[in-house]
């Protein structure tokens, strides 16, 4: 250890140096995004035209310009980025979070964003692979590893799986549970008997409920996932007398249980409220967090990690947060993540629950966008971070860089990893 971070520090000057340093130095553990390692082809996704067809910048897209849906969705994905970066880069100021993402992530490859040169761009990224683009992103991001979102029903996936080969290990797994939660009597049924899972449409039979968690068995063992996961809708109920309760009382959470998997919750998620924007349609809707509460109250030996989509919903879960050592609340979910809402989640949650919290993850769906995303994330928190450590110093507590460095490091890696591994 450095010397000089065991020196106690005295001035706010030495304060917000100290933990800039920290946080911009941290290497992170990205607990959730949507990408893929290389293995995963065409679903791993990458280069300028995709940054540009962001779906946060395609809704953007379509209140500055006055393409219409279908013209848009009739373009090719080059003729779809040439659209977006003349109209909200070009034509307007790229002031939002997604564009000026866009502009950071530029930057921070060492591309001139004077240029404005959107060819000169993608001459970048056609003289680069994939693999030492993964090196250069991961290094400048800082990030040590991502976890990714894994859906077993996923014909793209499954060889993959199957070969045993999923490559790059900074990539994990995570067990995305969706269609078998949200959608099982519609289709998610039928995908297991199409696997061999001999199950009942009402899932009604102890044999079913067998059946059900010998396939989360087998794709546990398969992926070792760091948890399972599920988006749901704003009214999602908890207890529930439908396939949703069967699903988690007698399937879902004694697996979790008996594999020390958590189970992450992400709710809030309104699907499809203008199903012409396609993936950029979902909206987001208020909870009723009494469910949580019940879900954790009921099944103290199970672990859950929870993120909300509305912001109305982030005090009361904090409040929890305080009540149930087997609840971790993460990162700022889609749109809360925006960096005047990173900022007042933060805040909020270290004031309620001190820094046993995940701040942030990316959500990243392209590779590129890891650079942005955390650098944006990290001045946010650092920000934070040096007010509440001043309101110590203001009353004469005494700090030194190695315990900033050491709150940091929980912060951003080291409270997951003790989540995951605790008993």
């Amino acid at each position: 250890m450095n010397a000089n971070n065991t020196q106690t520090i005295a001035t706010p000057e030495q304060l917000k140096s100290a933990v800039w340093d920290a946080v911009e130095n941290q290497i992170v553990t990205d607990i959730h995004t949507h990408l893929f390692s290389p293995p995963f082809g065409d679903l791993l996704l990458w280069g300028i035209d995709e940054l540009l067809t962001y779906h946060y910048l395609i809704a953007e897209v379509f209140r500055k310009s006055e393409v219409s849906y279908e013209q848009f969705w009739a373009m090719t994905k080059t003729e779809q980025a040439d659209l977006i970066w003349q109209t909200l880069f070009i034509e307007n100021s790229p002031v939002s979070e997604a564009c000026r993402g866009v502009v950071t992530t530029l930057d921070a490859l060492g591309l001139d964003v004077r240029s404005r040169n959107l060819q000169d761009y993608r001459q970048y990224f056609a003289e680069t692979t994939v693999e030492a683009f993964i090196d250069t992103v991961f290094e400048q991001a800082k990030v040590s590893k991502v976890v990714m979102t894994n859906d077993p029903f996923d014909p793209a996936e499954a060889p993959v799986w199957a070969s045993g080969d999923t490559g790059d290990a900074r990539f994990e797994a995570a067990l995305r549970m969706d269609v078998l939660i949200n959608t099982y009597q519609e289709t998610g049924y039928e995908h297991l008997r199409g696997l061999g899972y001999d199950v009942d449409p009402n899932l009604l039979t102890e044999k079913s409920y067998k059946e059900v968690r010998r396939f989360l068995e087998t794709w546990i063992q398969r992926m070792n996932p760091k948890y399972m996961a599920v988006s749901l809708p704003p009214d999602f109920e908890y207890p529930h007398d439908g396939i949703l309760g069967r699903l988690f009382d007698n399937c879902i959470l004694p697996i979790s249980r008996e594999f020390n998997v958590p189970f992450a919750l992400m709710i809030g998620v309104k699907r499809a409220v203008n199903p012409q924007l396609q993936m950029a349609g979902d909206g987001t809707g208020k909870a009723d967090l009494t469910s949580l509460e019940t879900l954790l109250r009921e099944n103290p030996d199970n672990k859950f990690l929870v993120t909300l989509l509305s912001r109305e919903n982030q005090h009361e879960l904090c409040v929890i947060g305080r009540k149930f050592k087997n609840l971790m609340i993460f990162g700022c979910w889609w749109f809360m993540n925006n960096p005047s809402i990173i900022e007042e989640i933060t805040r909020e949650r270290i004031e309620l629950l001190g820094l046993s919290v995940i701040p942030q993850h990316s959500d990243a769906r392209i590779l590129d966008q890891l650079l942005y995303k955390w650098k944006h994330s990290r001045q946010v928190i650092a920000d934070v971070l040096v007010e509440k450590y001043q309101t110590l110093l203001d009353v004469g507590w005494t700090i030194t860089a190695s315990e900033i460095e050491r709150d940091v490091n929980n912060l951003f890696g080291g409270n997951f990893d003790r989540f995951l591994n605790g008993s």
